[in-house]
């Protein structure tokens, strides 16, 4: 008789994005988002923030093995920040982002947040937001 194993997630150690051009993407993840540009392999280049990272794969140039149909602009990505979105909404506006929504109501993993809208180069949606009990 076979024990059944579960498999419990605890927690994203990274995703990858597929990109047109990784320059432009690093450029406005680290300008923009703070991230910080980690090279790691055989001069593969990842975003890092926090305790995870966002490995970039160059559309057309993809690293093996690779999402099954991998796509620039296909990815919907939430970030949780540090500064109050209000603050954050002036700041991209500053940078020549176009916010698409602002003070959104959500509800994130751990509860409810509040959440603007943009996007990165590829034309990938990002969402950046504040749980409702922030306090900076």
């Amino acid at each position: 008789m076979y024990s059944i194993m579960v498999i419990k997630v605890d927690s994203i150690d990274h995703i990858v994005l597929t990109v047109k051009d990784i320059n432009a993407t690093v450029d406005f993840y680290c300008r923009i988002l703070g991230m910080e540009v980690v090279t790691f392999g055989k001069g593969r280049k990842a975003l890092k923030f926090g305790r995870q990272k966002i490995n970039l794969h160059q559309y057309g140039n993809e690293f093996e093995p690779k999402a099954h149909n991998p796509t620039p602009g296909a990815a919907d990505l939430c970030f949780i920040i540090q500064q109050p979105v209000e603050e954050a909404i002036d700041y991209l506006v500053q940078c020549g982002v176009v916010v698409l929504e602002k003070l959104v109501n959500r509800t994130g993993a751990n509860g409810s947040i509040i959440s603007i809208y943009f996007r990165d180069p590829d034309l990938n949606l990002i969402e950046v937001s504040n749980y409702l009990n922030f306090t900076g």
